[in-house]
């Protein structure tokens, strides 16, 4: 007889699962919210229902597949990805519409908009995943010479993906990318001989290109190619009032309605302050607006306690490839949500980039699904594969 530890109700992941339906609340209360204009014909409420259920069937397939499945799956499953971003760039625009300057999407009949990116970033994980865990078991005794090649590797392996998307062109992903590899690299336990330099240097590039754009954007023009137009959301989050009428509109809209909610905000569908696709990549300044600060603080807090779930099961397992992927789904939705929430509040630039669980969209919902996919499916097979080894190719 099985014994009772291996049901399925013991081996499910129901704190997990608790934490999406808070999000799911959230995200329809935020999103009827944003919909109190006759601006769209659409109800997107249903509509991030209907992706919310397609993406409980997308977690309900990942528990199909078991870590060790996922691992050998790992470059087939980069492969596809890296085959649609191709396909996007030579399709027409029939099927592949650019819409605001970006070439990002796939148009779908009766289904809508689907953007590969948001499944790339999933499986550029996976991938690195596998490259790291299988880079240590060659080369068990750590050198600096061994750990450059993995970093060499990792490089290697993120820039593909990372330019495909540069060139479509969507900044936001692109970023996000970049902060996937990131948060890998700093767990991959590539000597910090390494990592200190070339991350003290790139930083020094950086924040050079910033002072440039600042101070001598001319120079950027004259050597670099850069467009005087392509400073102006920088300015803008500068000193956006400047820039009220222009690129600096959608900051000063949040920013009004953000402060105008104060400390318990205005109240469900109150708010004052009209702002154009609140329902996607603002819809924290309509959360700010009309649950006040405590209203944003718990949505805050809601992902704090999703990351600390998250970097709980990563100590739980024992496995290497395991942690690597939570490592890289950790640094995928950090990141989303300081830059979200970054860029209502005038800390960081605006970027395309939606607030995780929350924001409208049926591609970023799927793919942030599917990274809760594999981690429901560590948690279910943790007990199976505790003492397994990593010696799996």
């Amino acid at each position: 007889m099985e014994d009772n530890r291996h049901r399925f109700s013991d081996k499910f992941d129901w704190g997990l699962l608790l934490i999406i339906l808070l999000f799911f609340a959230a995200s329809a209360m935020s999103i009827s919210s944003a919909q109190t204009t006759d601006q769209y014909a659409v109800n997107f409420v249903l509509r991030q229902g209907f992706w919310y259920v397609v993406g409980f069937g997308i977690i309900g397939a990942a528990l199909f597949f078991d870590p060790d499945q996922y691992k050998r799956l790992a470059w087939y499953l980069y492969g596809i990805g890296i085959f649609l971003l191709l396909l996007l760039i030579v399709a027409p625009e029939s099927i592949a519409p650019v819409k605001n300057g970006a070439k990002s999407w796939f148009q779908i009949p009766a289904i809508g908009t689907i953007q590969p990116s948001e499944f790339m970033k999933i499986f550029l994980i996976v991938a690195l995943a596998r490259l790291i865990s299988n880079h240590h078991i060659v080369y068990d005794n750590k050198t600096l010479k061994s750990d450059m090649l993995l970093l060499v590797k990792i490089c290697i392996t993120s820039l593909v993906p990372l330019a495909l998307i540069m060139l479509q062109p969507d900044l936001g992903t692109s970023l996000v990318l970049i902060a996937i590899v990131t948060g890998i690299i700093f767990v991959s336990g590539i000597s910090w001989k390494i990592i200190v330099p070339i991350f003290s240097f790139l930083s020094v590039v950086g924040g050079s290109i910033l002072s440039l754009a600042i101070w001598k954007p001319e120079i950027l023009e004259k050597y670099f190619g850069v467009q005087s137009y392509q400073f102006g959301r920088i300015y803008s989050w500068l000193d956006p009032y400047s820039y009220q009428d222009r690129e600096g509109f959608h900051l000063v809209k949040s920013l009004n309605a953000i402060g105008s909610g104060q400390i318990s905000g205005k109240g469900y569908q109150d708010r004052e302050v009209y702002i154009p696709e609140s329902h996607t990549d603002f819809i924290f300044s309509i959360i700010g607006e009309e649950y006040g600060f405590i209203g944003a603080s718990l949505v805050i807090s809601l992902f704090f306690l999703l990351i600390y779930h998250l970097t709980k099961v990563a100590l739980e397992t024992k496995q290497p490839f395991n942690v690597y992927i939570i490592a890289g789904i950790i640094s995928m939705i950090t990141f989303h949500v300081f830059q979200n929430i970054g860029m209502t509040v005038q800390i960081l630039p605006i970027t395309g980039i939606p607030l995780p669980y929350i924001s409208y969209g049926g591609s970023s919902l799927m793919g942030n699904m599917l990274a809760l996919g594999l981690v429901f499916s560590m948690k279910y097979y943790h007990r199976t594969y505790m003492f397994s080894s990593e010696n799996d190719e």
